[in-house]
């Protein structure tokens, strides 16, 4: 195939019909057309040669040239004759050659013959290919997080493949609603999760399932979410079954859960008909937790509820006739309430949190019998009071004793002293069994530690300040670990003492200090960092664990 004057316009009137067909700049087919011109180039004049082919944009001619560099011999070899030239060589083309110019030779043009022109072909092919995956990348790179309306094309292996207009996408096995079947040719509407470049292209995942989803749709049926004058501030969904979705209004005249329900309940239905009959709940956010929990666990009622902080769990109390509703079927209820708050919800009936204080009660009432010698009602008296240990009643100011019945200041100073003498005595039986198992004595004088908690650490094999130092604060005061999705308790050397993180930080750091293994400043620094890096460490995924 001789490139003549006759078909040199046919290039220019093929790049532009291509990159109409492809939705893709003419110049990147016309760049294609010269490498694939530049190889044919190459296997008719040698491929040591390094032929370049330039195409006019205006009149289609092509224009072959052969490029040699200039090289320094002092500093490199010349290793292809063809294409490099020394600056002796180089002074029949240039006056004044130097390293790094170049001398451009006209070639005439090839005569392209069959298998040079498939070659051609296929590299125009394949840059053709590349530049419309890059063209879909950057289209839908920025659209993830949206909803978008396809045509089903076919499924595959449970997954459906979906003509998004430029292109196809996949809604996996996972990502669907599951009672949803579809056939070729159906309109479905579906949620944009991720696109990704892959070395096959573009590869974009649609989603049917995600809590976004519905949250889009809410965004399209509700004027006010659009607007930001309602904020949807969390979701939570058992697809195609039920969802709760929580929000909020920053307009006080706006009632956010009566905007999403809208007139007769137009607007959540609309929603509900898109996902296949999925149940909503639509809860008004709070940022009390306990109060949100109570919204979210609808439509049960609840009695009571307790936040720990720490461990980021929530107990709830609810009637006995309360129980299975505020459950739900399977758990769903509960489930959905707990990804909805983020926090892990253990649910008690009035009865069993009634057995659970009156045991607490009974076992309170019972160290104080031991240890302070009292009788049954008098140890009643302190727990009813709120006492919880011997510390409390030990060195607590004697006026918060003398407001129990019964109590004047002789009898609470006697109370005091027989908490002390126990103490001590527990202290002293410490100390001697941390000793015996090693304590040594820098250790044992460093202030900061009860002798309950040297005996607990020489237990654990901690017997010097330098072993103590090497310590990390979640090892002493313990932390949270998050294994395939669930949190699981790091108990803690100190952690039964009340030691809290940032208190163990600060000993682990003073032992450095006395050390002279950092200055008091660098200590400063890498607490902070340690802060972080322990409130990283309590949410690391161990999936494989």
């Amino acid at each position: 195939m001789a490139i003549t004057s006759a078909n040199q316009l046919e290039l220019l009137q093929i790049a532009d019909a291509v990159a109409r067909e492809k939705m893709i700049d003419p110049g990147l087919v016309i760049e294609a057309m010269e490498e694939s011109l530049a190889r044919a180039a190459k296997s008719r004049y040698g491929a040591d040669m390094d032929i370049r082919v330039s195409i006019d944009r205006k009149t289609g001619q092509a224009t072959f040239t052969r490029v040699r560099t200039v090289i320094d011999p002092e500093e490199e070899e010349l290793e292809n004759e063809k294409a490099q030239l020394t600056p002796d060589q180089a002074r029949q083309y240039l006056a004044d050659p130097k390293p790094g110019d170049t001398i451009v030779d006209e070639v005439p043009p090839v005569d392209m013959g069959r298998i040079a022109a498939q070659s051609a072909k296929q590299v125009i092919l394949q840059k053709v290919r590349e530049a419309e995956r890059e063209r879909q990348y950057e289209e839908f790179k920025d659209r993830a997080g949206t909803i978008i309306n396809g045509l089903v094309k076919r499924e595959e292996y449970g997954n459906i493949i979906i003509d998004i207009g430029a292109g196809e996408a996949v809604l996996r096995r996972n990502e669907k609603i599951g009672r949803e079947a579809y056939r070729p040719g159906d309109r479905i509407r579906v949620y944009i999760k991720d696109v990704r470049r892959e070395p096959r292209g573009p590869q974009i995942f649609l989603s049917r399932t995600a809590p976004e989803f519905m949250e889009e749709l809410f965004k399209m049926e509700v004027p006010e979410i659009y607007d930001g004058v309602i904020e949807i501030k969390a979701c939570a969904r058992d697809p195609g079954s039920r969802a709760k979705i929580a929000v909020i209004s920053y307009d006080s005249g706006v009632d956010p859960v009566g905007a999403c329900v809208g007139m007769r309940g137009s607007r959540v239905q609309a929603v509900v008909n898109e996902l296949q009959g999925e149940k909503i709940d639509i809860i008004p956010w709070n940022d009390d937790a306990p109060t949100f929990l109570v919204n979210a666990l609808q439509p049960a009622e609840v009695s009571k509820v307790v936040l720990d902080d720490d461990a980021e769990r929530i107990e709830v109390v609810v009637p006995e006739e309360q129980l299975s509703l505020a459950i739900g079927r399977r758990g769903q209820n509960v489930r959905l309430a707990s990804q909805l708050t983020g926090l892990e919800i253990d649910i008690l009936t009035e009865e069993e949190e009634s057995k659970r204080r009156q045991a607490e009660f009974e076992e309170r009432t019972k160290l104080f019998m031991d240890t302070l010698d009292l009788d049954e009602f008098f140890a009643q008296l302190l727990v009813s009071e709120g006492f919880t240990n011997l510390e409390e009643v030990a060195y607590v100011e004697v006026d918060e004793l003398l407001v129990i019945d019964g109590v004047d200041e002789d009898t609470a100073n006697e109370l005091q002293a027989r908490a002390r003498d126990h103490i001590e005595e527990q202290n002293r039986k410490a100390m001697e069994h941390a000793r015996e198992l090693g304590l040594q004595d820098d250790l044992a004088n460093f202030e900061g530690l009860s002798p309950q908690m040297l005996e607990a650490l020489t237990e654990d094999g901690v017997k010097t300040l330098e072993e103590f130092a090497t310590c990390a604060d979640w090892e002493l005061a313990g932390g949270w670990t998050t294994i395939d999705g669930e949190r699981v308790k790091d108990d803690g050397l100190l952690e039964k003492f009340g030691l809290e993180l940032e208190e163990a930080r600060e000993l682990v750091m003073t032992a450095r200090v006395m050390l002279g293994w950092v200055t008091p400043e660098e200590a400063l620094g890498q607490g902070d960092e340690e802060a972080a890096e322990g409130e990283e460490a309590t949410e690391t995924e161990e999936a494989g664990a």
